[in-house]
């Protein structure tokens, strides 16, 4: 019994650390988790191409400890020196909220780099993400973050 109990505390605790707040049309969620599955992709395969396109084009980014970037300035962060690689690159979003044409999503990201000489260094952080929908397309239009230890 007393095993039951302490499985069903740790299935309710991990479910609601789990949780999101999902607000706004099923469709346009989806279309969101969709994307940003799909970012984390071609962040994995150094697609820079696809990353950019991942942002509307009057988007801006703003990384940990840089100035606020924006225009090509995207596609030149994203691009990285030969030889580094992104191995593991995940978003868990904790809320997503529709507004008509604009949604913001929130959340924690995690990641791994592997290195020229192949070290392996794992990272971790919180963001913000406003999107816009572009003919019918949701894109990333601001995209802040910042890591957590």
């Amino acid at each position: 019994m007393r095993v039951s109990i302490v499985l069903l505390i740790a299935l309710l605790c991990f479910n609601y650390s789990k949780a999101q707040t999902l607000n706004g049309e099923k469709d346009d969620i989806q279309a969101i988790l969709k994307n940003t599955e799909n970012f984390s992709k071609h962040v994995m395969s150094s697609d820079y191409q696809l990353i950019a396109a991942s942002y509307t084009e009057d988007a801006k980014i703003f990384p940990n400890n840089t100035q606020i970037l924006e225009g090509k300035d995207i596609i030149k962060y994203w691009t990285l020196p030969e030889g580094i690689s992104t191995t593991y690159h995940k978003i868990n979003q904790t809320e997503i909220t529709v507004i008509e044409d604009t949604a913001y999503d929130y959340g924690y990201y995690e990641g791994k780099t592997k290195h020229k000489d192949g070290h392996i260094s794992s990272w971790k952080g919180k963001y913000v993400i406003v999107w816009k929908k572009i003919k019918g397309e949701w894109k990333m239009y601001l995209d802040i973050w910042n890591g957590v230890k």
